[in-house]
């Protein structure tokens, strides 16, 4: 079983959503810089050096919402030992993988993917296209666990050749 490892999501004011996670979950929160895609580490658990202590608690991130950006929803990362067996099997289940592996130095190979569910019953909360899109992220890295900064690097390296294959 392929565990997840990090949890992502947008945010629309980075200030304003460190105060409410740190006043309303108690949550530790590092701000990155422009290099680093103004990223915001957060820290949910207690942690060392080799990530989380309790087992199956995970930390995360908050990356800037930008207005013309497509696709901004939560996310998670999975850790994966094989990343082109995993891109297959994400390809057979019925998703879409999103580019090419990227390498992070350090940490491993890392690529994005897009599932589509089925049509949400309610017209409420349908998605424009009328599916529910889940972006989900895998980290190839089967020598140890990787921490959070770790992960977020490598986000805010695949976010940063994002943005320049779309300024192309």
């Amino acid at each position: 079983m392929n565990p997840v490892v990090h949890f992502e999501m947008p945010a629309d004011d980075r200030n304003r959503m460190v105060e409410f996670y740190t006043k309303a979950f108690g949550w530790q929160t590092k701000m990155l810089g422009p290099e680093m895609g103004d990223y915001v580490l957060v820290t949910t658990t207690e942690s060392d050096e080799n990530g989380p202590r309790k087992p199956g608690a995970i930390n995360g991130g908050f990356f800037p919402k930008k207005p013309d950006w497509p696709a901004q929803h939560p996310s998670v990362v999975i850790a994966v030992d094989d990343i082109e067996r995993s891109m297959k099997k994400v390809k057979q289940a019925g998703g879409e993988v999103l580019g090419e592996p990227m390498e992070i130095p350090g940490v491993g190979q890392y690529v994005s993917f897009l599932y589509r569910g089925k049509p949400r019953q309610h017209a409420a909360t349908r998605a424009a296209e009328g599916f529910e899109a889940d972006v989900r992220r895998v980290v190839n890295n089967s020598s140890r666990r990787l921490t959070t900064e770790e992960v977020a690097n490598s986000v805010a390296t695949q976010e940063a050749a994002n943005r320049a294959s779309r300024s192309r």
